[in-house]
This record gives structure tokens, C-alpha cells and sequence, in this order.
């Protein structure tokens, strides 16, 4: 790796919001730039800058969330009893990674567009699976340990995946693995905050995350106004029919793989639907800022708003998906009724024999 690019000082080139600028050498950049197809930059300086801080600024906001909802002595627990975290976790850096390289196979993808959904298939959980897992009633637990384990655990695996995965493109020297490192480091700092403030003013907790998710959504909706602005007729590029196919086939494929995954492992139903909807759930906000950040404007081009695409198809699937077992929950045979008994005088409920 020692060869990819190495961080200089200068005029920042990419996103530059991270304040470190590289300086990659020739041949390195010429291939970059091939992968590319020849993309010319519809973003000026000014723009470019601009999407870039609010693109980290949405992480930053993301990942203060995140820590928020972390408990100290769950995470001990669940460090103490590892196995449904180990499953999980080679659930997420096996299945996902795999299932990207294998799309971008399957549908011939372009050099460049196949490293866009590389980085997306090698990032850690996302906090929209917490979400998601409690509307599938899974184990809260489990699915905010998984996330914080992964987030972790991408900056090595993370890499080291994309090394592993680029050698079947020959694009192992024109991913930016130090600017990916940087963007990694980049999650730990404001999600430690979280937890910190989660653990010693768990008050603040609550508002925090009602305020990180109003200033997400503006900034989401700012880097989408400014994107269509400046790309305009370039966005069919995302908007392929190959593209849209990986975005829609990579969450569904993690989810049922998941979901397999941990049925063959003998867990039980909350853990295996936590399993699932970790799988298949991306951090899409790394996601684009690795894609914004660190990647020249020119060869990564439209390309940035992928995640986007991905979070989509993501979110309406994990939606059937809660759809789909609230159905089965209301048409399932209803359990059976508890049986009451005297116990010290006073009624308690206790499940009666099953033999």
C-alpha cells in the first residue's frame, strides 16, 4: 500500500474538507483517471468545498447519534457473551463484501463504478439498523453493539477487504486507502463523544439525538439541492439500469444471507432478525464521505451519490420487510393465554407447562 498515495500539504484536490491534501504519483493518478472514463469536473472549488463539509458534518452529526444510544455495561454484556456479536460481525465483513464484488461481476460494471460499490459493500453497519431492527422487535442490544463492533473493526477490515476485493478489478493502486483510513478515525472520534455523554449526562442524550436528526435531514436535502444544481444531466450515470440493479439487489441479498447465517448458527428469532437487518444496512453516510472526500472530483464524478441510491432501495426493503412480519404477527395463531395463580396472596401469571 505503500505506493497509493501519500499525504502532502497543498491545495486540497477531491473533497478537501478533510484539510490534508494527496499528492499521488503518476501512474497511480493516470490509472485513477482511466477508471474514470475521462469524467470532467462540473464542480468549482467553491461547490466542491461545499458538499464536502456538509457531507463530514452529516457524519460527524451521525455518529454523536449513534454513540447516544450506547450503553456501557450492555456493551460489556454482550463483550461477555461474544457469540451472537462474532456471528454478526462475520456476517457483516463476509457477506457484504462478497455480494458487492459478485454484482459488480455480474453486471460487467465499469472500473470506477465497481470500486463505488466495493467501498459501499466493505462499510461497517449503519445506525438506520437500529432503527429498523426495533420495528422488527429484534434484540436492541445485539443490533447497537453489532454497529459499534463494526464501526470499530472497518479500520482494519475495511482495507484490507477493498485490497483483497480490488485485485480482482487490477484496481488495488487507484483506491485512496489513506484517505479512507482518515475517514474511518473520522467515526470513532464523534461516536466515542456519544458514548461519553450517553454514559456521564444520559439526559442530554434524548435531545441530542432529535437535533442530529433535524440538521441530518436539512443537510441531506442541501447536498441533494446542490448536487442536482451542479451535476444536472450526469446524474444518469447513478441512475443506470446496472447500478440501480446493484443497489436494489445488495441490501436484499444481505438481508436473507444474514438471516441464514444466523438461523444455521441456532439463534433465536430476535437475534436472527437483528442479524439480518444489520447485514444488510450500510453506513451510508461514510459511505459518501469516503466516495466525496477521497476521490478527486474528476474520477469518482457523479458517482458520490450512489450511497443515496443504495439507502433507497435499503430502507423501502427493510420497510417490506417490517411490513411483512407485522402481518405474520397479526395472522399468526394468537399465544397462549397465560395461567393465574395465588402465590402468597397475591396473583401472579405464570406460562403454563408446555409437557
Amino acid at each position: 500500500m505503500s505506493d497509493v498515495m501519500s499525504p502532502t500539504w497543498g491545495p486540497p484536490i477531491g473533497g478537501g474538507g478533510l484539510g490534508l491534501s494527496y499528492s499521488p504519483p503518476n501512474d497511480t493518478l493516470t490509472s485513477a483517471k482511466n477508471i474514470s472514463g475521462g469524467f470532467q469536473s462540473p464542480f468549482s472549488p467553491a461547490m466542491d468545498m461545499a458538499i464536502s463539509a456538509i457531507t463530514i458534518i452529516i457524519l460527524f452529526i451521525t455518529m454523536v447519534s449513534l454513540g447516544c444510544t450506547m450503553e456501557v455495561a450492555k456493551i460489556k454484556a454482550h463483550i461477555l457473551r461474544p457469540k451472537g456479536v462474532a456471528i454478526a460481525v462475520v456476517a457483516q465483513f463476509g457477506i457484504m463484501p462478497l455480494t458487492a464484488f459478485s454484482l459488480a461481476k455480474i453486471f460487467q460494471l465499469s472500473p470506477i463504478e465497481a470500486v463505488t460499490v466495493l467501498i459501499c459493500g466493505c462499510c461497517p453497519g449503519g445506525n438506520l439498523s437500529n432503527i429498523f431492527a426495533l420495528a422488527l422487535q429484534g434484540d436492541m442490544n445485539l443490533s447497537i453493539v453489532m454497529t459499534t463492533c463494526s464501526t470499530v473493526l472497518a479500520l482494519a477490515m475495511m482495507p484490507t477487504l477493498l485490497y483483497l476485493y480490488c485485485k480482482g478489478f487490477d484496481l488495488e493502486n487507484a483506491v485512496p486507502y489513506t484517505g479512507i483510513l482518515i475517514a474511518l478515525a473520522m467515526t470513532l472520534v464523534p461516536c466515542g463523544v456519544g458514548i461519553a455523554v450517553n454514559h456521564w449526562i444520559p439526559s442530554w442524550s434524548r435531545m441530542i439525538i432529535k437535533i442530529g436528526l433535524s440538521i441530518l435531514v436539512m443537510a441531506s436535502v442541501a447536498i441533494g439541492v446542490m448536487s442536482g444544481i451542479t451535476i444536472g444531466g450526469s446524474v444518469w450515470v447513478v441512475l443506470s439500469p446496472q447500478l440501480m440493479a446493484v443497489a436494489c439487489l445488495m441490501p436484499l441479498t444481505g438481508f436473507l444471507l444474514g438471516f441464514v447465517m444466523s438461523s444455521l448458527c441456532k439463534l433465536n428469532g430476535q437475534c436472527r432478525r437483528t442479524i439480518a437487518v444489520e447485514t444488510g444496512c450500510q453506513n451510508i453516510q461514510l459511505c459518501s464521505t469516503i466516495l466525496k472526500v477521497a476521490f478527486l472530483p474528476e474520477v469518482i464524478g457523479p458517482l458520490y451519490l450512489f450511497p443515496l441510491l443504495y439507502i433507497i432501495f435499503q430502507g423501502g426493503e427493510a420497510l417490506l420487510l417490517v411490513l411483512l412480519y407485522r402481518c405474520y404477527q397479526t395472522l399468526r395463531p394468537p399465544a397462549e393465554e397465560p395461567t393465574y395463580w395465588t402465590v402468597n396472596s397475591k396473583v401472579e401469571a405464570v406460562k403454563a407447562p408446555t409437557c
